[in-house]
């Protein structure tokens, strides 16, 4: 369904989810005879996708999703180019400000697939009004006009850019030609590799971030915070700081105390000079072995194998990961007796503004939430630690502010993948497995069942559950014959975070390296055992690419090997082959990636390409490399000099992806190739090294 809005432009709205105003509206059209292109809506457009042509011939969209990298707007602006017949450069996709409905949620990987229908929706139908426009202004068939580089065309020659037509097409209601998205065999621009519309604007420092906002009278500010985590300032000296010069302002708050300066370095040198007296966090007395012994107890047991059947088993620990985005946690506030007006980058942004109006005390519609474009996320910007925090700094300092986390900030005090422990067992018989069984326990955050403030986020927003249960759906790629799981947690006093491919990262790697394992036992190839076990046409099919484009079973030096691993989610599918160096197994080093994923329609390959060459990074960083240390309640890391996420010098010198013809609409991608590259990286390991790698990353 599209409405047309009343405008002077030609603007028109495609929800994004159908509530019961929405419904009844269509159901009131069709009633009457009218089609639902031609519902005139005069309330609120805050739950569509809105399209507008203005008269300076520019295609606006004002997108209810999150960039943060991901391409998501340059997905957007060629499904809207493509069925407007515009130029890609003629398009603009702004971010939209915090709604009071709809969805405006950036995660699971569903962006794309979500707006693909919409958004192709809404621009064939602002096509066909602005040709019947053109019609009937040149006293022609509307069927006889063409459309192109964002103008109509006439037979004899005559064209009109889209701006000029815009007010007139607002007042057409019936449109004289189809408002059908063109069939995928007409695409000219979807599915064609292309640069993304920010990427000349991000390498030039033209692209704004929350950082580079020059809101009015909003000082730089930072925070001191406990030694351990959910520390609690017992007291705290800030006569020296105050006096320092440039310091405006400082604020006790829950989560330590903050200083408003004239810049970060001024913020940073009155930090440092308070002095304060914590109170240690609940964890002080717990470490990681704690941590892990914790875990293993709580894994639930396994079913009673069958009889007469081997076992493969095998005990999996994954540690705690930051996010760790490049673009460190800002946020500005101007907080005001009667109104508040917060910038910050949000995957979350229509609850983070419920959850500040009512953090501050006032009315969610006294309160505005801009969303920028962030540098990085991961799942990091799905909860608003910081804006909650600027927010309460900005009222308690009765001036706006400028808050930015430092990296120690968010490593040592944000949210962090959960640790987890998986216990496995493949059953055989007769050449094939009969049983397959799966068992894990997460850590669970209970920061708000210990009673400890969720003021500064570290009890807000979306929390991280136990691993998926039951598990059996992810071990279903193969014709594992029973198959049986259970999950357990270990509730502790840690700010955790949906993390890139969020339970799959853990459970699918622990999974895809026992599929390797039995292969072994059973003496065949592991390609070879997957191809004959997988349920999916489509798996088979990217393991088949990656097995021939990576050369699979080639001969390669002692300590060297191949490793290969695949997985299936958000109706896509990926396979990914590795390479790898371990003739120093302390120090591995990964030379080799060759992706295959078929995601349906790849709206832009390009950007699939970088979303697959990303999620390789975090496979071989998080098998080994990056994790986290609790030491005595603290986490011991604090940068990247300690947290080992891969460099340059660890990225792999050759990588490629395959992308699979399209079929149908687009699939889920974001997340998808993280369980393959760090099920793929960990078998080549142990492959090279002869070894059965158990704890990760490896290198702890």
């Amino acid at each position: 369904m599209v409405y047309s809005l009343a405008a002077t432009t030609l603007t028109v709205a495609a929800p994004l989810g159908c509530d019961g105003s929405t419904a009844q509206g269509a159901e009131e059209a069709a009633a009457d005879g009218r089609a639902a292109s031609d519902v005139l809506v005069t309330g609120t457009d805050e739950e569509m996708l809105v399209l507008e042509i203005t008269p300076a011939n520019r295609v606006v969209v004002r997108l209810p999703r999150v960039e943060v990298g991901q391409g998501v707007t340059t997905a957007v602006a060629m499904m809207i180019a493509e069925e407007l017949d515009a130029r890609l450069a003629d398009v603009d996709i702004p971010l939209a400000d915090a709604r009071g409905k709809g969805n405006q949620f950036t995660g699971g990987s569903n962006s794309v697939s979500s707006l693909y229908g919409p958004a192709r929706q809404l621009a064939a139908t602002a096509r066909a009004k602005l040709v019947t426009a053109a019609a009937r202004q040149w006293h022609v068939p509307a069927r006889t006009l063409r459309t192109r580089g964002t103008r109509v065309f006439a037979p004899d020659g005559r064209s009109a850019a889209f701006g000029t037509l815009t007010r007139a097409a607002a007042r057409i209601t019936r449109p004289a030609v189809s408002t059908d998205p063109k069939p995928a065999s007409k695409h000219r621009l979807i599915g064609r590799p292309t640069t993304r519309i920010d990427a000349r604007d991000i390498v030039t420092g033209k692209a704004k971030y929350t950082g580079d906002l020059a809101v009015a009278g909003a000082k730089p500010t930072v925070v001191a915070r406990p030694p351990t985590i959910g520390g609690k300032v017992v007291s705290v000296d800030s006569a020296a700081a105050r006096t320092m010069p440039g310091v405006h302002a400082v604020v006790r708050i829950d989560g330590g105390v903050a200083v408003v300066a004239d810049t970060f370095h001024h913020a940073f040198q009155a930090r440092d000079a308070l002095r304060i007296k914590w109170a240690p966090g609940p964890l002080a007395n717990l470490s990681d072995a704690g941590i892990r012994s914790r875990l293993r107890a709580a894994v639930p047991k396994l079913e009673t194998p069958p009889r007469g059947s081997a076992q493969t088993e095998a005990e999996f620990e994954f540690a705690f990961v930051s996010h760790a985005p490049m673009e460190v946690l800002t946020a500005v506030a101007d907080v005001r007796a009667q109104r508040a007006e917060i910038w910050f980058s949000s995957q979350t942004p229509q609850s983070a503004r419920e959850e500040i109006a009512s953090t501050i005390g006032l009315p969610v519609s006294k309160v505005r939430v801009h969303v920028l474009r962030g540098g990085g996320s991961f799942g990091r910007r799905l909860n608003y630690d910081a804006a909650i925090e600027a927010a309460l700094i900005s009222k308690k300092a009765r001036r706006p502010v400028k808050l930015m986390w430092s990296r120690a900030d968010d490593i040592r005090h944000g949210r962090m993948r959960p640790a987890s422990h998986h216990r496995i067992r493949a059953s055989h018989a007769r050449g094939r497995v009969v049983a397959f069984a799966h068992a894990t326990a997460s850590v669970n955050e209970s920061l708000g069942k210990q009673g400890l403030s969720t003021q500064g986020g570290v009890g807000s927003a979306v929390r991280a559950a136990p691993a998926a249960a039951p598990l059996p759906s992810d071990s279903g790629l193969y014709n594992f014959g029973r198959l049986s799981g259970d999950s357990g947690s270990v509730d502790l006093a840690i700010p955790l975070g949906a993390w890139r491919s969020v339970d799959s990262g853990t459970v699918r790697t622990a999974e895809e390296i026992v599929v390797d394992e039995v292969a072994r036992s059973l003496g065949k190839d592991p390609v070879a055992f997957r191809r004959t076990t997988l349920r999916s046409k489509a798996v088979k099919a990217v393991l088949d690419k990656v097995a021939r484009a990576g050369d699979w079973g080639r001969t390669m030096p002692r300590g060297h090997a191949q490793g290969v691993a695949v997985h299936e989610e958000y109706g896509s599918c990926v396979a990914c082959l590795v390479e790898i160096d371990a003739a120093d197994p302390k120090n591995p080093r990964v030379t080799k990636v060759v992706m295959a994923a078929d995601v349906g329609t790849a709206v832009n390959p390009r950007g699939l390409e970088a979303q697959l060459m990303g999620t390789a990074v975090d496979g071989i960083s998080t098998v080994l490399r990056a994790g986290l240390h609790i030491d005595k309640g603290a986490v011991r890391e604090s940068s990247f000099a300690d947290f080992h996420y891969a460099r340059q010098r660890h990225a792999p010198q050759h990588f490629e992806a395959h992308i699979m013809p399209a079929k149908g609409d687009p699939g889920g991608a974001g997340e998808l190739g993280v369980p393959a590259a760090a099920g793929a990286v960990a078998n080549a390991y142990a492959r090279a090294t002869g070894t059965k790698p158990r704890r990760f990353p490896l290198n702890f």
